[in-house]
């Protein structure tokens, strides 16, 4: 291990390094398959980086994202080790020199997405190199049971079949047993030595808030901050939004989300990383790569998607092994926006098959035919010509994408923006004469718009004059040409490449159940979801990490709950045998289910059954439901 330990004290700080991560390390300089499921911020990628450097020969990274391998790319190259990414931001010219780099430059890591893995060309390059470790990070992805499932993943191994016999490296920050098997599975690893590491964070506070007026909480939670924070909202509009509320009422803030140019993105970034706006409120779009130890506080406005994606944006804070928050405001108003925002997501066989059929006509495709060339795709407009729901179509595109009947390519594009380069005076004149409502709704929309270019959202103006975006697009084209406005128009940049040849409901009839199946898998996260926030009785910690199948005995006694339960315990003997006897004879209940046979209020059994479950008398199942603890 001395080599090692040298590379270590090179490039990290050595004092850093923890005993699982040198197990690991061990494991893959044996030649052996490894899965390593470690928390959030638990140095994951220092498992594929040291022994790549140990050995000869380059690291194949596989990565679902462009940011966090640019990201991973850029850390290397500060500490001097030499490392590249293909992307599709390279054309045929730089992919074919990156190879050489790699093949003769001494490049020690090569950063790959699971699709750009399946184009040929990349596959013959592979063949060429010297790969002596391939590592797949958010490797929960390869499962249908994981948060994020990308079907590209399940086409990794063919890297066997390329003959590559470096040993693989598969890491994940959240895998539930399920998905662990399912991922062994699909990579052909059975024989993988499986490194997992405790998710419990004892420096982490996990609250939810009640609260019903959120914004008022916010800022008396934020004057408290000393560091930095992380605030997410479900939805693009809102983050801007909240982020103009904070910087009116003195906070520093910036927002992040998929719809920004790169640009706007990577500033504030930046801002936030340097500190010089200590708060960014954003989608789940950003977190992945985060690589910063002070954040003190994470916010969730919403209640968030899975618990998947709560481990990881919570697991952001306190890093540094300071205490941090986790905070999840879940009233009323907002769990029922949550469960109204579920069942309109959820996709029917039936609502996939006018979908199925809806984009042949849409594209022209006769019966049979199977398109080979990609085709522009904009979703707003399809979803407006055929009056169907954005959110569910979208859902139905990436079911119809997992199943392989077509690829989705979604595109999120920078925001038009247009400037009017006459007078107010000549303008109102020209929209009368016209009878135009575009220019008038403009107008009562987007203020200064006559001084600098203002960002519209041509969506926004579609929906307002029941309108197309693309109508809408070519009247802004058409204001331009008469001499009105000057007009900054992106273009989205979706596509869509069909996959199997038209048969409509044969071709979906092929995969109804795994339709089923996909709808069962989203149910059982949305509920899993619903009783983490409406939990008033477990530690949180506690009911978090079973779901991930980790059982700990002590409360975390910092969660909401505990310190709850800590101000009143209850200890009402007669109740707690009778919570006994009914649960040795009922084998498993909800805490809803024992209040109504007990015919108790849901106070006092709540208080009874932390008060059992502290005293290691009952304990929560893989189905979150009490019974009684098994003595061996």
């Amino acid at each position: 291990m001395n080599i090692t330990k040298t590379i270590l004290k090179k490039y990290w700080n050595y004092s850093d390094f923890r005993a699982s991560q040198e197990q690991i390390i061990n494991s893959i300089l044996e030649g052996k398959n490894v899965v390593a499921i470690l928390p959030t911020g638990g140095g994951k990628s220092i498992c594929y980086q040291v022994p790549t450097l140990v050995n000869e020969g380059v690291c194949l990274v596989i990565s679902p994202l462009i940011a966090l391998m640019n990201d991973q790319v850029t850390n290397l190259k500060n500490k001097g080790i030499k490392a590249i990414a293909i992307t599709s931001n390279l054309n045929q010219e730089q992919t074919i020199q990156a190879f050489d780099n790699l093949q003769f430059g001494n490049y020690k890591f090569l950063y790959l997405s699971p699709e750009k893995l399946q184009t040929e060309f990349i596959q013959q390059k592979l063949k060429q190199l010297n790969i002596n470790l391939i590592a797949i990070d958010e490797a929960h992805c390869i499962s249908e049971w994981g948060h994020d499932f990308r079907p590209a993943y399940l086409k990794i191994p063919i890297l066997k079949e390329l003959d590559i016999k470096a040993p693989i490296l598969a890491l994940t920050a959240t895998a539930t047993n399920r998905v662990l098997n399912d991922l062994m599975t699909n990579l052909k690893i059975n024989n993988a030595v499986v490194y997992k590491q405790s998710l419990v964070r004892k420096n982490l506070a996990l609250i939810i808030s009640r609260h019903e007026d959120i914004y008022f909480e916010l800022t008396k939670i934020l004057k408290k901050l000393s560091h930095t924070a992380i605030i997410y909202v479900n939805s693009r509009r809102r983050v801007h939004d909240l982020s103009i509320y904070l910087n009116k009422n003195g906070f520093k803030s910036s927002y992040y989300h998929a719809g920004l140019s790169n640009e706007e993105k990577q500033q504030a970034f930046e801002n936030w990383m340097e500190e010089k706006t200590p708060i960014i409120v954003a989608t789940n779009a950003f977190g992945m790569g985060i690589d910063k130890d002070n954040v003190e506080l994470i916010v969730h406005i919403d209640p968030p998607y899975s618990l998947e994606n709560y481990m990881q944006e919570a697991g952001r804070a306190g890093r540094n092994g300071a205490n941090a928050t986790s905070i999840v405001f879940a009233n009323n108003n907002n769990i029922n926006t949550l469960k109204t925002n579920f069942e309109k997501g959820i996709v029917t066989e039936d609502f996939i098959k006018n979908i199925y059929k809806n984009l042949n006509q849409y594209f022209y495709i006769s019966y049979g035919e199977k398109p080979e060339n990609l085709l522009e795709f904009d979703l707003a407009t399809f979803c407006h010509l055929y009056k169907i729901n954005i959110l569910k179509t979208y859902n139905a595109l990436k079911l119809l994408e997992r199943e392989q009947i077509l690829l989705f390519s979604e595109g999120f594009n920078k925001q038009s923006a247009l400037k009017f380069i006459i007078s107010p005076e000549n303008v109102l004149d020209y929209a009368n004469r016209n009878n135009n409502n575009l220019i008038k709704v403009i107008l009562r929309t987007y203020g200064g718009i006559f001084d600098h270019f203002i960002k519209i959202n041509e969506s926004v103006l579609a929906q307002k004059l029941n309108t197309s975006q693309s109508k809408i697009k070519s009247s802004l084209i058409r204001l331009e040409k008469d001499g009105l406005l000057n007009y900054k128009n992106n273009k989205t940049t979706s596509q869509i490449q069909f996959l199997v040849p038209r048969e409509d409901n044969r071709t979906i009839n092929s995969i109804s159940k795994y339709i089923k199946q996909y709808n069962d898998i989203k149910l059982e996260k949305f509920n899993a979801v619903l009783n983490y926030v409406t939990n008033d009785s477990v530690c949180r910690s506690k009911l978090l990490l079973n779901y991930f199948d980790e059982k700990i005995k002590e409360n975390c006694g910092i969660c909401d709950v505990c310190k709850s339960s800590n101000s009143v315990l209850l200890d009402d003997t007669m109740l707690s045998n009778q919570i006994i006897e009914l649960l040795k004879t009922q084998q498993s209940l909800s805490s809803k289910e024992i209040a109504a046979q007990l015919n108790q209020s849901s106070f006092t059994i709540l208080k009874t059954l932390q008060n059992l479950l502290n005293t290691n008398k009952i304990t929560l199942n893989s189905q979150n439901k009490l019974e009684i603890v098994k003595n061996d």
